[in-house]
């Protein structure tokens, strides 16, 4: 793997400059897919639609597009120079990175109950994105992060870790809120209830929101911030989209509930 990698980059700084440049490409990217989600939704689940290529199912889809995320990110940890992954607070911030694909990738494709096949593009875009994402984030802080000794004690770090580790809970719970709404036999859509889904429309989306939000906050860097703003423009457009299609399709759905953030939005 160093080989490759030092193939792809003469030298260390022509790598970093590569990985500012992505991170700020991110960005790009987060402001033009605000943009677009204005007058369209997210091609997947119950906005799917076939001018997006044929459909492809969504077990495997959640499974396959993912799972770059997490295999990419092993291959630059196990096969590459140690580089800084071994000191404290880029292990910490490694440990939230992996414990979310984990999860993600390897656990929660194969909990899904029902749900619409994912259309293709939008399956190939996600595996592109899972792809970028992986190497900038995981090849940032196994070799180029640096942090002050203490970093771990800083508010930031402790800040951003315990919002890393609410947001998380409250992704897995919503998840399991949303696996288990239809009893064994039953089709069609319901009111999610209980956790933050009494709040919010979008429990899941917010809570994973909330994960990147704290990540950023510990990590400290643009390259974990760029990922918190993509993270944040396309769950919280979807969170709005599910509010109002649920207040359309449901005439006894919670007024007082918000789309993505309790209380306020």
């Amino acid at each position: 793997m160093d080989r490759l990698l030092s193939t792809l980059f003469p030298s260390e700084e022509d790598e970093r400059y590569v990985l500012d440049c992505m991170a700020f490409f991110m960005v790009l990217m987060a402001a033009c897919t605000f943009v677009t989600l204005l007058f369209e939704n997210v091609p997947y689940g119950r906005y799917a639609s076939s001018k997006y290529g044929f459909p492809v199912g969504v077990k495997f889809a959640w499974f396959v597009q993912e799972l770059p995320a997490l295999l990419v990110p092993v291959c630059l940890v196990v096969w590459t120079s140690p580089g800084r992954s071994a000191l404290l607070p880029n292990k910490l911030l490694l440990l939230m990175y992996f414990c979310h694909y984990v999860q993600r990738s390897l656990i929660y494709p194969f909990l899904i109950r029902g749900g619409k096949a994912t259309p293709f593009v939008s399956f190939a875009l996600a595996i592109v994105f899972c792809i970028y994402n992986g190497y900038m984030q995981v090849r940032y802080l196994s070799h180029y992060a640096e942090y002050p000794a203490d970093w771990v004690t800083h508010p930031c770090f402790i800040a951003g870790s315990a919002l890393w580790l609410v947001g998380w809970l409250v992704n897995l719970h919503s998840d399991h809120i949303l696996r288990n709404l239809r009893k064994p036999g039953e089709t069609g859509y319901k009111i999610p209830a209980g956790g933050m889904f009494e709040y919010v429309s979008g429990a899941n989306f917010f809570g994973e929101i909330m994960e990147w939000v704290g990540f950023a906050l510990a990590g400290h860097s643009v390259h974990s911030t760029a990922f918190a703003i993509f993270t944040t423009v396309v769950l919280g457009s979807r969170a709005v989209a599910h509010h109002k299609w649920y207040l359309v399709k449901f005439e006894d759905y919670p007024r007082s509930r918000k789309a993505l953030i309790p209380l306020l939005f």
